[in-house]
């Protein structure tokens, strides 16, 4: 039954293209299990069901979107330049199923949604730096990467319904939680390079990567869904300080157990896989994660969330610093002395051990302050960080590693003042969006729009010390974006998450 109402679905919504696709993925798989290996045909079959199952139903696309942005490197190609793996097939599928359903339907317009101002500026000042560019093709690669995640944004805006929102966020915390198990083994059991083995409390273990190569970016990943789970338990035992309907708090009693019980052992499991990192953005991040999340909550849970800060500066100020186990005591501190960059050159400093992470982050800080000052306006041109920087690297860091390990820096020493202008108006004019949902949500749909500004707050922190605009996180930023405008409207009931 199930199947014939599937197949008059498809029927009845598809046009000719979608159906040639289909007619041409048949000819394709008998010709593969005609010649291909079993293990091959397999994969194949499997990926050709989910295709199909896009192809009828393109929101599938955007339901399993959360679990390829931390396993989608776990198969990948190479295509020229470009690195093609899981996350980035999936969004082409989903992209793809999405065209093919509007040329059937003969529509493909969107409604407008908010950010569309600030997108069309910061995009429209990326497109201009592109003159600056030293490698047009690194440029182009930016280009793509910030238009796929625009792209989404909008059509996920308005594809996604009530129930669709509550099945992304069960999704994102089902993935954030089996990465955080991934990363929590390879701490344990260290499953790693040598380079990330560290010694605590009388063993050694090995710093947390995931799939994500660096534990630096992998900690960002975990930050951004940390904060989700986090206020959706927080809300959930009624710290939210609403007052809510009679039949709200009815509801909200019948669904409370679940929800904190799926939501708390996530933020557990996800935050001792943060901690096994040692990535001090992740921790800091995390941290005024956690205190905004407080301070939107109620002001009993602000005035904690300060007291709480207050108390570890105070611990760490005090020598606190000397009781932790040497590894943490340096990884809590090293940074300090060189706390402001723009007092600090590393042109010969003593480089050692202990400092060698720290300098060499300073080293690429001042080297995107030297690109901005040759090109104050439209910068070295976006994408361009790496192209430009052995004119200013500063020895022995003669690696680009990338980025400057600062985006903020980064998008000023490629897009210039006014990049880093469009730039910042985008994000604030986001967390504004984030918090009208706030401020217009209820019951655990407040958690997830405090989650969402939460994993704002997150990203720019540790933006601040990295780059997170990597491997497919700013599609996870896409979806978080267009759940926010949702939210924002309004019309969401708080019962229609459980």
């Amino acid at each position: 039954m199930q199947a014939r109402t599937i197949a008059q679905r498809w029927h009845r919504e598809s046009g000719w293209l979608s159906r040639f696709f289909v007619s041409l993925m048949v000819a394709a798989l008998a010709w593969a299990i005609a010649t291909w290996p079993l293990e091959w045909v397999t994969l194949l079959l499997v990926g050709g069901a989910f295709a199909a199952l896009v192809f009828v139903q393109p929101r599938w696309g955007l339901y399993l979107l959360p679990f390829a942005v931390p396993f989608g490197s776990i198969r990948e190609v190479s295509a020229g330049p470009a690195t093609i793996g899981g996350t980035e097939a999936l969004l082409g599928l989903f992209l793809a199923a999405w065209v093919a359903r509007g040329v059937a339907r003969r529509s493909l317009a969107l409604h407008r949604v908010p950010l569309v101002g600030a997108i069309g500026l910061w995009y429209g000042v990326m497109l201009l730096s592109t003159f600056q560019s030293l490698s047009l093709g690194d440029s182009i690669k930016e280009l793509i990467k910030w238009g796929e995640t625009f792209a989404l944004y909008a059509i996920a805006a308005n594809e996604l319904r009530r129930r669709d929102i509550a099945i992304i966020v069960g999704t994102t915390l089902a993935a954030g939680t089996l990465a955080s198990l991934e990363g929590i083994y390879q701490a344990l059991f260290r499953v790693g390079p040598a380079g990330f083995l560290f010694p605590l409390a009388g063993r050694v273990w090995l710093r947390a990567y995931g799939r994500f190569i660096q534990p630096n970016p992998y900690a960002g990943y975990l930050g951004l869904v940390l904060p989700l789970a986090y206020s959706i338990v927080a809300v959930s035992l009624g710290l939210g300080g609403q007052q809510a309907s009679e039949s709200t708090r009815d509801h909200r009693l019948r669904s409370r157990g679940l929800l904190v019980g799926i939501a708390g052992l996530a933020a557990a499991i996800i935050g001792l896989a943060l901690f096994f990192t040692l990535s001090r953005g992740g921790w800091i991040g995390a941290g005024l994660a956690a205190i905004a999340i407080g301070v939107l909550l109620s002001r009993r849970a602000a005035v904690a969330s300060m007291f709480i800060v207050i108390g570890l500066a105070l611990f760490l100020l005090l020598g606190g610093a000397q009781l932790l186990p040497e590894a943490l005591s340096n990884r809590a501190t090293d940074f300090l002395p060189y706390i402001n960059v723009l007092d600090v050159d590393v042109r010969g400093a003593q480089i050692t051990e202990a400092n060698f992470s720290v300098i060499e982050r300073l080293a690429h800080w001042q080297a995107a302050f030297g690109m901005w000052a040759d090109q104050p306006w439209l910068g070295q041109g976006i994408g361009n960080y790496a192209a430009a920087y052995p004119a200013y690297m500063i020895p022995p860091w003669e690696e680009p590693l990338g980025h400057a390990h600062n985006l903020f820096l980064n998008t000023l020493a490629e897009t210039g003042i006014i990049g880093l202008g469009a730039y910042l108006l985008f994000w604030g004019s986001a967390l504004v969006l984030a918090f009208r949902a706030v401020r217009r949500s209820e019951g655990p749909w407040r958690g997830v729009a405090v989650g969402i500004l939460g994993a704002m707050v997150h990203l720019h922190a540790h933006n601040f010390f990295d780059n997170l605009y990597v491997h497919g996180i700013y599609l996870h930023l896409a979806l978080l974006l267009a759940i926010a405008a949702i939210l924002s409207q309004g019309t969401v009931q708080p019962e229609e998450l459980s």
